[in-house]
């Protein structure tokens, strides 16, 4: 299954491509979409929404995996990330692929083994278990393979939990 995950904002969306096989994982490609600063809202939102439609073009994946939004210190900056959370939602919608939304907890749990990991040591992970020679950066893109592998993993669980209670029934 190849997936592509993303790390959403307006500012910087990290993107990562990665192939999942069972629990085996491969970094692709990946990669940052900086918009303009000097554009508008509008502008960067139509940039965001063109730069991952050619990704999802290019990589044909099949599962688009966005981190859910959590923050409730600053409601502007959740607002306008939230903003740019719907372009990728968009673009999944658009494009005929399936979603897998997870938390930063979910995340930080799948990859590190508990969900109060620093970036650090989540980064220090993703490059073991992608086998890159170092992190990638900036932390957007490293938090964007993390979402990837994630849902990787979170889809291989449920899959697995179908496959145990089809055995007990039958």
């Amino acid at each position: 299954m190849r997936i592509l995950g993303i790390d959403p904002g307006i500012a910087r969306v990290g993107w990562g491509i990665v192939d999942a096989r069972k629990q085996d994982f491969a970094a692709i490609d990946y990669g940052c979409i900086t918009t303009p600063k000097d554009q508008g809202l509008p502008e960067r939102l139509l940039f965001i929404f063109d730069t991952l439609n050619a990704l999802v073009e290019k990589y044909s994946p099949d599962l688009m995996a966005v981190e859910e939004l959590f923050f409730a210190k600053n409601a502007k900056t959740a607002i306008t990330v939230g903003h740019g959370r719907g372009v990728c939602l968009l673009v999944a919608g658009k494009c005929g692929l399936p979603l897998e939304e997870v938390t930063p907890l979910q995340v930080k749990s799948s990859i590190v083994g508990y969900g109060n990991a620093t970036k650090e040591q989540v980064g220090a992970m993703i490059k073991s278990i992608l086998g890159l020679s170092r992190m990638p950066r900036p932390d957007d893109v490293c938090d964007a393979l993390a979402v990837a592998v994630a849902a990787g993993i979170k889809r291989s669980f449920r899959a697995r939990v179908v496959r145990s209670q089809k055995t007990e029934m039958g």
